[in-house]
């Protein structure tokens, strides 16, 4: 395990957590809109603070690279999930909202599930350019979570709703990463030719998706819960479409197929429990016994 690949790992975990804690702090502030609402976009890039968080964001992303290419997945993507424990303080901070404490010990349950179940997968590569056939599996089951995620915000509120366009978030910078490594071969050798690539433009809608669903999922709870649910979600997906599309192997004998059942389970009920505090469930409630705006909308938590 390369030490530049956990050093450039725990900063790009700290520059995200920079990054997300701005930008759900100037979200919060906005209107809340209704998902892949491209309005609330438009409305955020004229707040500076929020233009501000892509600074961190892109040196996150340029440090994440860097780790990949020392280290591991398995060791990489774990790492990354470090940065709640400064994004949940940061955002209770700059919300001027009080810290919920429990939030660290799922995000700890989170992080130990996701090195659970990577360790036990421990995939391994496959072919470097999936066919449109290998996409188009991709988009079978891919497409109907999304859409299970944004039917059910219809319906949902406060920190139900942050975890399913959480999920959605996640989903979608998954595939976003995806299509990306698709086209690193060919950024290397001919990056004017990746202009014509269906690929290219996919991963513009989808990346530019991903942005608003992450900014409505901050509109609705405090950081911990979309951000654990993404940060989980993101290198799942991309397991999976490892598997699916890019025909990577993951081990499948007897004790690391259970590891990984319980370990994503696991994932699963440290997601549900970071929306699930006494402030989350009271707010729900009143939603639910109001039928105007006002509840819908009111002080959520940090």
């Amino acid at each position: 395990m390369s030490a530049v690949a956990v050093v450039a790992a725990l900063g790009s975990a700290a520059a995200f957590a920079v990054g997300a804690a701005l930008e759900q702090s100037e979200a919060k502030k906005e209107e809340r809109a209704p998902p892949l609402d491209p309005r609330l976009l438009l409305r955020l890039v004229q707040r500076p603070r929020w233009l501000l968080a892509w600074v961190p964001e892109g040196v996150g992303t340029a440090l994440q690279a860097v780790a990949l290419t020392f280290g591991p997945l398995i060791l990489v993507e774990p790492l990354l999930i470090t940065g709640l424990f400064l994004a949940i303080p940061l955002s209770a901070a700059l919300n001027r909202r009080p810290v919920h404490t429990r939030d660290y010990a799922v995000v700890a349950l989170g992080g130990a599930s996701l090195a659970a179940f990577l360790i036990a997968a421990d995939p391994r590569p496959g072919i470097t350019e999936p066919s449109v056939k290998d996409w188009l599996g991709v988009a079978l089951w891919a497409g109907p979570m999304l859409g299970v995620c944004l039917a059910g915000t219809l319906f949902a509120h406060n920190g139900l709703r942050a975890v399913l366009l959480g999920v959605a978030s996640g989903l979608l910078y998954g595939i976003a990463a995806s299509l990306l490594k698709a086209l690193t071969e060919q950024l290397s050798v001919e990056p004017i030719a990746v202009l014509t690539r269906g690929q290219t433009y996919a991963l513009i809608v989808v990346g530019l998706a991903a942005v608003i669903l992450n900014q409505n999922a901050f509109q609705s709870s405090r950081i911990a819960v979309p951000l654990m649910a993404i940060t989980i979600v993101d290198p799942a997906v991309g397991v999976a479409i490892g598997v699916t599309a890019f025909h990577e192997q993951i081990a499948t004998d007897g004790p690391r197929l259970a590891i990984q059942v319980v370990a994503g389970l696991a994932m699963i009920g440290g997601i549900w429990l970071a929306s699930t505090t006494r402030s989350d469930i009271h707010q729900q409630q009143m939603a639910n016994g109001h039928a105007g705006p006002a509840p819908r909308r009111g002080p959520e938590t940090s």
